[in-house]
């Protein structure tokens, strides 16, 4: 199979598909890779390193694109990118489509099969290819939100662990999965007084039992959840519906009520923002500022770190591309039922429920749209 990596071209991205050592993977399997030029070298992958890995460069994602059997991003593709895409042609990244209905369209209208990281799930009902960037993400909600809370960046002029004789901040982490479970790791690290909620008390009692009584962990009702936001100078928003819509769960009275220079941080923000008042922002322009509150909504957190992230993404997607590849990507999807799980559309069909019911698209399931 022929394999293309462009590079990302989404505000100040510079995580690239695959890392060389994923190319050498893929060409000892038998394939063949295209790197767009300079794709990784803004995070230290030379295009030097990808040639000894066995890629050979291309010079522009057009090229790219009108060649490649199967295209791995990281993030969604741009409206340029997506309408490049073709009948047949396999893309695998994430996609994010439930608050997107532009890019939604566009792929339905391309009849390629764009399957996204962030539904493809495992055994255990996790999702393995949105975990490491979760991890990266959660981890770094809280340095930015500590920063935040800093005067000079309109906070509330507060160090996240407070010093001998003066208390720490009040963090608010929304959500126990694996975003709200790094942020606290890190939160608690920094000596923050941390409190954690979430709707499950197995995972509370998890939660509880990991940290040992170094936070709180609360069940999840619209009360606590205003009671530990008013308290709160930094509020981490780590809620995820797989595939769906985030729910709104910080109001915009909330929010009115909340202290001045209090900074809320929205991880949920590729899937639409768990805060009311949320909109996407950049790494350019991270934070903008509501009712006094500042908010930190950038799109691609991840990105921030960029070379950590995509060495973090290629371990994860690695496996599935090798199949992909070696199968080709139908017989992979009818193999894997986690991979299936990750085929939101194909040949003009919308395959993932939760996107069909939330953007209006007659669903069909993915295992009858492959076999049609």
């Amino acid at each position: 199979m022929l394999i293309g990596v462009p590079k990302e071209i989404k505000n100040h991205e510079y995580r690239i598909g695959l890392t060389p050592a994923g190319v050498r993977e893929l060409v000892a399997n038998g394939h063949k890779v295209i790197v767009e030029k300079d794709g990784g070298a803004a995070i230290g992958f030379d295009n030097e390193q990808y040639i000894a890995a066995g890629a050979s460069i291309i010079d522009t994602a057009e090229e790219i694109f009108a060649t490649a059997e199967m295209i791995i991003k990281v993030k969604e593709p741009q409206p340029q990118e997506c309408k490049m895409l073709r009948p047949g042609q396999v893309l695998f990244t994430y996609l994010h489509l439930a608050p997107d209905p532009d890019q939604t369209r566009l792929l339905v209208e391309s009849g390629a099969t764009c399957i996204a990281y962030e539904t493809v799930t495992d055994a255990r009902g996790g999702l393995p290819l949105l975990a490491p960037m979760s991890e990266v993400a959660g981890r770094m909600s809280i340095q930015a939100g500590a920063h935040h809370l800093e005067k000079a960046q309109g906070g509330l002029g507060m160090l996240l662990g407070g010093v001998p004789g003066v208390a720490p901040a009040k963090v608010l982490v929304i959500g126990g999965g694996v975003v709200g479970t790094h942020a606290a790791r890190m939160a608690v690290g920094m000596g923050a007084d941390v409190t954690i909620l979430d709707r499950s008390l197995p995972r509370l009692r998890e939660l509880d039992s990991e940290f040992d009584g170094r936070l709180r962990c609360v069940y999840s009702t619209a009360d606590a959840i205003e009671q530990y936001a008013l308290e709160a100078d930094l509020v981490i928003g780590a809620v995820l519906i797989p595939g769906a819509a985030a729910p709104k769960l910080l109001t915009r009275d909330i929010i009115t009520k909340m202290k001045k220079g209090a900074v809320v941080v929205d991880v949920a923000i590729d899937q639409g923002g768990c805060f009311e008042t949320s909109k996407a922002t950049t790494h350019q322009e991270p934070t903008y500022v509501v009712d006094g509150v500042v908010h930190y909504c950038v799109a691609n957190m991840p990105g921030g770190v960029a070379r950590t992230s995509t060495m973090a993404l290629t371990n994860a997607t690695l496996p599935f591309a090798v199949a992909l590849a070696n199968k080709g990507a139908k017989q992979a999807l009818l193999d894997d039922a986690h991979l299936l799980n990750g085929l939101n559309v194909h040949a003009g069909q919308v395959t993932f429920k939760a996107v069909a019911d939330v953007l209006g698209y007659e669903f069909l399931d993915a295992r009858a749209a492959l076999e049609k």
